[in-house]
């Protein structure tokens, strides 16, 4: 175990995850992590990614059960367990879930949940949700059982659904692996499925209750109620087991014409005299592009486009300001007045991005539309304002809400949005795993908008803005909670391991900027007052926002693996830049020439045998 320093320095935060516990039943094997599953494997294959009871409050933010009486029983071609969990609402009000798990040798595997609450419960969803892997199961056929016993053959999504590619769900059942099919079996409530790659989850998720139906929701008090979920797998004589490999890879690269996009650097009013302090940041990474945010509903004003006028002419970098429009009174009129104030303030636009306030809120499947100018008259009204500046639509908040609602790309000049890893769960694993989904987000929008120029940001591991409720989660603990304003690992090796293997894997859809932090502020390069770094100082993140900031309009070099989930990276012809983002040590062979191997970073010059060199956990290294 490492100590609290190695771990602070690593993650940002002494607070350590549960380990789990690895529970089998012969061939069938389970992580049992703070109540719920995690990684269900049969002959070392992935079946279910998570089987989770869960309990969200009113605005969406996840309500942590406190267990007790956990009691298990084990055999080698069998184990039971029981507890209870109990849910609070932020009113008091309690969720009382008495629940068993067992698992048997024949491939059986029953999670059941009695529950019941003491007073009026609100919640936006309380009960289970399973989490099919991506691997092996995109655009792959599934057969579908659905409530009324109509049986649905069907494919699971390629390219990101908006909506729920299936609905009334009672059973799902697909292939694992070659001679291996698992039959997902939901009782107790209506089921239905969502891509969650939509918010860079690896999953598809089947969960309880509608999205049609209108949420919060109320649980009344005194009436048990009861769901389970069942799985039972079939095998054949194609069945073998998995693979395992650990630990170790081997890496390979190929030229491309693909050249790494500008680094943009985004603004918060609230960090003004903070960002002032740090100007010299900006050059030190090679920012290419400040994003200055402006919201006239959060009081943002003409003091705010002095303020980024003043950035702007210290800095010497173009500014694009990111306008989410009131659309309180006609759209020509504000934004003339947006226009008004940004000649008034001296502030010389690069480009003008805008997007209806009201835009940032999700509109779940079934749910009303809010009141909204149409896009088309946003669009005309900022062409008439600002005249001949570039002009970007999408979604201020994530591609959720742009695929829900996605623009008319004629009518502008590029397509924008964000994302966020946080949004249904915070732990390590899910966090680093959100890549996978990641990629699949961009090749989405490249489908939509194929020849558009494409910005991303800025996305960061802390949550700017919830879509989906009132606010973000505050985070004074500094604990892994998802939809938090602050996240500690933004502060540790975790976070700069993260951003490498963001730009590693947007780079395939030829991005004209991505921006993945602010200057200061929770989201920054720097680190502030009150903050567990000390005020000044560089996050680790810095430094890869530096190296991608030297390699910006460089002609890039793909990287290739064997064996491509513990590494990420990037680079050119003279220099790599590769990131651990597991918790693990990895050893990388290297199949081309190098000199050196160095932490980013850091002065020193990393020990390395032959062509291989080995990377600690959530260690980033340049490669020279």
């Amino acid at each position: 175990m490492s100590t609290d320093a190695e771990h602070f320095r690593l993650l940002g935060t002494l607070s350590r995850e549960s380990d789990g516990q690895r529970l089998t039943a012969g061939s069938l094997d389970v992580a049992l992590q703070d109540g719920n599953l995690r990684t269900v494997r049969f002959l070392g294959h992935e079946v279910l990614r998570a089987i989770a009871f869960l309990v969200r409050d009113r605005d969406w933010g996840t309500c942590a059960p406190e267990i007790s009486g956990l009691s298990i029983d084990e055999a080698p071609d069998h184990f039971h367990l029981t507890y209870r969990a109990v849910f609070r609402a932020p009113d008091g009000a309690n969720l009382m879930a008495d629940i068993r798990i067992e698992a048997w040798a024949s491939g059986i595997l029953e999670f059941v949940a009695r529950y019941v609450a003491d007073a009026a419960f609100e919640t936006a969803r309380a009960g289970f949700t399973v989490l099919h892997p991506l691997s092996g199961v995109v655009g792959q056929p599934v057969e579908v059982l659905h409530g009324d016993g109509r049986i649905e053959t069907g494919h699971w999504p390629d390219l990101i659904e908006p909506w729920q590619p299936f609905k009334h769900i009672r059973a799902i059942t697909h292939t694992v692996a070659p001679g291996i099919k698992a039959e997902t079996l939901l009782q107790g409530d209506t089921f239905e499925m969502e891509d969650q790659r939509n918010w860079t989850d690896a999953s598809f998720k089947t969960y309880v209750r509608p999205l049609a139906l209108p949420w919060p929701y109320t649980i009344p008090p005194n009436v048990p109620m009861m769901q389970s979920v069942r799985i039972r797998l079939l095998r054949d004589a194609l069945a073998r087991p998995a693979e395992r490999r650990l630990g170790d890879l081997r890496l390979d690269r190929q030229e491309t014409d693909i050249a790494l996009p500008t680094i943009g650097i985004g603004l918060r009013p609230e960090c003004h005299a903070q960002d002032l302090s740090a100007l010299q940041t900006l050059h030190a990474v090679g920012a290419g592009m400040l994003l200055g945010h402006f919201d006239p509903l959060a009081g943002h004003d003409l003091r705010t486009l002095d303020g980024y006028a003043h950035l702007q002419r210290a800095s010497g970098l173009p500014l694009t300001l990111e306008l989410a429009l009131p659309c309180v009174r006609r759209p020509e009129d504000e934004l003339r007045e947006v226009a008004a104030q940004c000649a008034e303030a001296g502030l010389k636009l690069e480009s003008l991005f805008v997007c209806p306030s009201v835009d940032r809120q999700s509109t779940p499947p079934g749910s009303r539309w809010p009141d909204c100018p149409p896009l088309e008259d946003v669009y005309a009204a900022a062409r008439m304002a600002f005249g001949s500046l570039r002009l970007g639509g999408g979604m201020m908040s994530y591609f959720t809400e742009l695929n829900r609602k996605r623009v008319p790309a004629e009518l502008i000049d590029y397509i924008s949005h964000t994302t966020n890893p946080i949004v249904h769960a915070a732990d390590d694993l899910s966090v680093m795993q959100s890549f996978e989904a990641l990629a699949d987000v961009v090749r989405s929008v490249r489908v939509l908008y194929p020849s558009k120029p494409y910005r991303i940001g800025p996305s960061t591991i802390a949550m700017r803005q919830n879509p989906y409720g009132a606010a973000t989660k505050d985070n004074p603990t500094l604990a892994r909670i998802p939809m938090a304003n602050v996240d500690p690992r933004h502060n540790g090796e975790f976070g700069a391991a993260w951003a490498l293997a963001y730009a590693a894997t947007v780079t395939e859809a030829r991005l004209e900027l991505l921006a993945l932090s602010t200057l200061t502020g929770a989201f920054g390069l720097v680190a502030g007052d009150g903050e567990p770094m000390p005020k000044g100082a560089l996050r680790p993140l810095a430094h890869v926002i530096a190296q991608l900031g030297r390699m910006a309009g460089a002609p890039l070099w793909r990287l290739r693996s064997d064996h491509a989930e513990p590494v990420r990276g990037l680079g050119t012809a003279r220099t790599m830049v590769l990131a651990n983002i597991t918790p693990e040590v990895v050893r990388v062979t290297i199949g081309w020439r190098f000199t050196t191997v160095r932490p980013l970073g850091r002065p020193q010059v990393l020990p390395a045998s032959g062509e291989t060199v080995e990377l600690q956990p959530y260690q980033t290294v340049v490669v020279d």
